[in-house]
């Protein structure tokens, strides 16, 4: 992994849109919290799934009036009760058209699959995908949270190979509560390898067993991901610090 050591590590946290008083009023706590380690951003979700090119514009105007450099370009999920996507049925279109019109007005970062992504039918079209996105104009990519050290590795030997000289930021989902990470994974297409999820299976409720055991398998992913040179962390914190700020903790960030 030569390319990854030659950019500064850099780490970030991710948040969703709270939907009530409590939620927003939660999130604004973590991000205090989160603050105390200087990350390099926050990312804030957003869904714009089906909008014209005129309201993706006039939404990338707004950010640019406000100051906004750092934009996370993806696809993302189709709407609930949508049946096709809007203008752009890719990401690396997306990133095409911010580029058209912004130039480089932003750094933008897509997104990867180290573990493929759950619609691509077959790793080499994943791969072409990705590339796509690269030579499109991205800057950097942040990949889908996994559990596999060595799908991290390998992903990064094939962009080397294919000349894609951009920090591949691996995403990382700390371990709250077991139901809830196998419905994320099952989703994104992440694997839980199987020692993690037995070991998880067998604590049954017993969510302080389940953190704890989260900690230390989330912990030694990080350490062995830094230490192998990936560039930066980027901590998918389900707008809650208490996990993100242990595992920083223990790694000595």
């Amino acid at each position: 992994m030569q390319f990854q050591k030659n950019f500064t590590p850099t780490f970030s946290f991710e948040f969703f849109p709270p939907q009530t008083l409590e939620g927003m009023e939660k999130l604004q706590a973590t991000r205090i919290q989160l603050a105390r380690f200087n990350p390099k951003f926050f990312s804030v979700t957003f869904g714009a799934g089906g909008s014209t090119r005129e309201n993706i514009r006039s939404i990338l105007e707004k950010y640019r009036s406000h100051g906004i450099s750092h934009i996370i370009a993806l696809r993302g999920d189709l709407p609930s009760g949508m049946a096709q996507a809007g203008e752009f049925r890719y990401a690396n279109e997306l990133v095409t058209f911010i580029r058209e019109e912004f130039g480089d007005t932003f750094w933008i970062e897509v997104a990867a699959y180290p573990e493929y992504h759950p619609q691509a039918r077959s790793a080499l079209e994943d791969f072409a995908n990705f590339k796509r996105k690269v030579e499109a104009g991205a800057n950097a990519a942040i990949t889908q949270f996994f559990y596999n050290v060595d799908a991290y590795l390998h992903f990064v030997e094939m962009c080397e190979a294919a000349n894609l000289n951009v920090p591949i930021v691996p995403g990382i989902m700390p371990i709250s509560k077991f139901s809830q990470l196998a419905r994320f994974a099952d989703g994104c297409g992440t694997e839980i390898p199987r020692w993690i999820r037995r070991k998880l299976e067998s604590f049954g409720d017993d969510i302080p067993s389940i953190q704890a055991f989260g900690l230390d398998v989330v912990t030694t992913l990080c350490a062995r991901l830094l230490e192998a040179g990936a560039p930066g962390l980027h901590f998918y914190t389900l707008n809650s610090a208490a996990l993100t700020t242990r595992i920083w903790q223990r790694l000595g960030l």
